[in-house]
């Protein structure tokens, strides 16, 4: 296959895999407008996301139904209409950050977090609740009202109890194999309860869309569009493998695990393109409002730092 430049890779990344729309102005939302105070005017959402393929009416369109869905909230000024990322969806692109832009591979102390929802304790409506929300998480449904995983985390597991209104209403508790006993070892666990071959075939195929991407990019000739374009683009599938992965201990994990190489491909991408890239975040949101404050320090803390 011939080496393909920036511009015919984009065009080649958005013909064959393209991203669905609304998904993708969550991904800008998250990735681009968080870090520069949260907030974006149409035309600025309109003319970031056109070299990514996405016109105008498509845009309304997703950012119309974000809105309806709780996850933007909406002002107008004369003509113009403003958006910003509503406070209660903060924690939900937090979450997310969190696991996008950290490195994979906890520490892990042998014990398992179970939640226990016994029947009776929780309505039907709450218990699906709480399974979606945990299951976003990684935690597994071992049977009806027990989930577990090996290593959430205690502060997103807590948001979770206390948004869904159920800190009262369920169980948590940690667990550890009780030696001597013959029984099956807790870490087989991970092989009844999580599909992990959809995952590691997930990040196999992530690693190959943008392995081309590191050499490109080192020659240093790309633009500030395109740049913008790849960072999004990259974080927009990293996203999408995250979001079905369990996020288990290495530990726990098949060896080797592509998980592993994802990240560091991704965090490579990330650190050679994010320059260029704000550059044209920058011209764009701040063409409507010039007081759009730089990138904060979260932003540069991101894959373990970005300033050299």
């Amino acid at each position: 296959m011939k080496r393909l430049s920036c511009t015919e890779w984009i065009a080649h990344s958005l013909a064959t895999d393209p991203p669905r729309h609304k998904s993708l102005v969550v991904t800008v939302c998250g990735d681009t407008i968080a870090p520069h105070g949260g907030a974006f005017w149409l035309g600025s959402m309109i003319e970031l996301l056109a070299p990514l393929g996405v016109g105008d009416r498509l845009v309304r369109t997703s950012v119309f139904r974000l809105v309806q869905e709780g996850w933007l909230t909406a002002s107008r000024e004369g003509r113009r209409s403003r958006y910003a990322i509503e406070p209660k969806a903060l924690p939900r692109f937090e979450r997310a950050n969190r696991r996008i832009y950290s490195a994979p591979g906890l520490d892990w102390d042998g014990r398992w977090t179970f939640v226990l929802a016994p029947n009776g304790t929780i309505d039907s409506e709450l218990r699906t609740l709480l399974r979606k929300e945990l299951e976003w998480e990684g935690f597994a449904m071992l049977a009806t009202g027990v989930m577990a995983h090996p290593a959430p985390e205690r502060d997103t597991l807590r948001e979770i109890l206390a948004r869904a209104d159920a800190v009262d209403k369920v169980f948590v508790c940690q667990a550890d194999e009780l030696p001597g006993m013959g029984a099956r070892p807790l870490p087989e666990l991970v092989g009844d309860c999580w599909n992990l071959d959809a995952v590691v075939s997930a990040y196999r195929g992530f690693i190959e869309r943008f392995a081309p991407l590191p050499d490109m990019l080192g020659k240093g000739d790309v633009t500030p569009e395109h740049a913008f374009a790849i960072r999004t683009l990259l974080i927009h599938a990293y996203r999408r493998v995250q979001l079905h992965d369990p996020m288990l201990p290495l530990a726990l994990l098949p060896q080797p695990w592509p998980g592993t190489d994802a990240y560091a491909l991704a965090r490579e991408i990330y650190r050679l393109c994010h320059a260029r890239a704000e550059e044209h975040v920058l011209a764009m949101l701040r063409k409507e409002d010039a007081a759009t404050p730089d990138a904060d320090a979260a932003y540069h803390g991101r894959f373990g730092g970005l300033r050299d």
